[in-house]
């Protein structure tokens, strides 16, 4: 079950954190696994992780939000295996604050990344999914898309976007045998949560870890392998059953909080 034999995977911001757990695991699954991911050293380690492991892997340095360059990107990884079955939009950027204090230049930014590059990426993937017979997409949303968390109004708001363009690639290429879901995780323990401790806590880490993992009804983060399991099942031939859902990942966040 859940192998990923002959099948070709995308997945974006895959040099770090879930995109990089979930490139890993879909390669020991048999995936022939493309990272795209702005952050050169982190996509070409992830890759060459993959290929000492025994794995497939190729990096790309593409900025998801540069749509000439997802293309071209896309054309490649579809040249070298003439067939596109997966695509996870991971990349993503997060922003701290309310209204007041988001400026435009902080909305611009996690619009042109958050929105606009899951738009690039589900573009160039529909089209090659369609060349390839079919395929599998799941994009990253978060439970701030369904939720109010406090001082998250940019983020916010693009993970909505994520989340409702997932209904409508769902919703629109049902008959060309594309699905399409999302994954909404609550807070997952990654090297972005260990940076915002150091830069916002110094000297505080350790207690404020402790504080946001306990905000979680299971008492913990989330770990990236747990989100790439489910990422795993949503883009396996076991899930070919399921188009047009979210998933809630969370620890019991959404409904067990009172």
């Amino acid at each position: 079950m859940f192998t990923l034999s002959q099948k070709t995977a995308v997945i974006t911001g895959a040099g770090k954190g879930i995109g990089k757990s979930i490139a890993q695991l879909f390669a020991r699954q048999g995936a022939d696994v493309h990272i795209l991911d702005l952050d050169e050293e982190s996509g070409q380690q992830a890759a060459a992780e993959i290929n000492d492991a025994g794995g497939d892997a190729h990096y790309y340095c593409v900025n998801v939000a540069d749509q000439q360059a997802v293309l071209d990107a896309f054309d490649q990884v579809y040249d070298t295996h003439n067939r596109l079955n997966i695509l996870v939009n991971n990349a993503g950027i997060a922003h701290i604050g309310t209204l007041e204090n988001t400026t435009e230049e902080d909305m611009d930014r996690l619009l042109s990344v958050n929105v606009k590059g899951v738009y690039n990426c589900s573009l160039a993937g529909v089209k090659k999914m369609k060349e390839s017979g079919g395929g599998a997409i799941v994009n990253m949303a978060s439970i701030a898309a369904t939720l109010g968390i406090p001082e998250r109004f940019a983020y916010s708001t693009t993970k909505g976007a994520v989340l409702t363009m997932t209904y409508s690639i769902a919703k629109d290429y049902i008959g060309d045998g594309i699905r399409c879901n999302a994954i909404s995780p609550a807070r997952v323990h990654t090297p972005f949560v260990d940076g915002y401790l150091e830069e916002n806590y110094p000297g505080q880490e350790d207690e404020m870890f402790e504080k946001l993992s306990k905000t979680q009804p299971i008492g913990r983060m989330g770990k990236p392998e747990e989100i790439a399991g489910l990422a795993l099942y949503l883009c396996s031939d076991e899930s070919a059953f399921i188009t047009g859902s979210n998933y809630t990942i969370d620890g019991g966040f959404t409904t067990l909080n009172t």
